[in-house]
């Protein structure tokens, strides 16, 4: 799968789980319910991973963690 596809099924989801839940709550419970859609809909995903950042030629270990890295399985 490419990567603007995968891209896509990930802002759809996570546009579906913010009109089921709306507004108002914390970004966990939103981090929760994508992650549940996200394996429900077959992706492949690791929460909040610890990457470095490179910067020029040099790497920053800045102690960075994205939210969710996504493959399709």
């Amino acid at each position: 799968m490419k990567i603007n596809e995968i891209t896509e099924q990930v802002i759809g989801l996570a546009i579906k789980v913010h009109r089921t839940l709306g507004p108002g709550f914390l970004e966990s419970v939103y981090k929760a319910a994508l992650a549940y859609e996200m394996e429900k809909a077959g992706l492949n995903f690791e929460k909040e991973l610890e990457l470095p950042v490179p910067y020029e030629a040099i790497i920053l270990d800045v102690g960075f963690r994205c939210d969710f890295l996504v493959e399709k399985k």
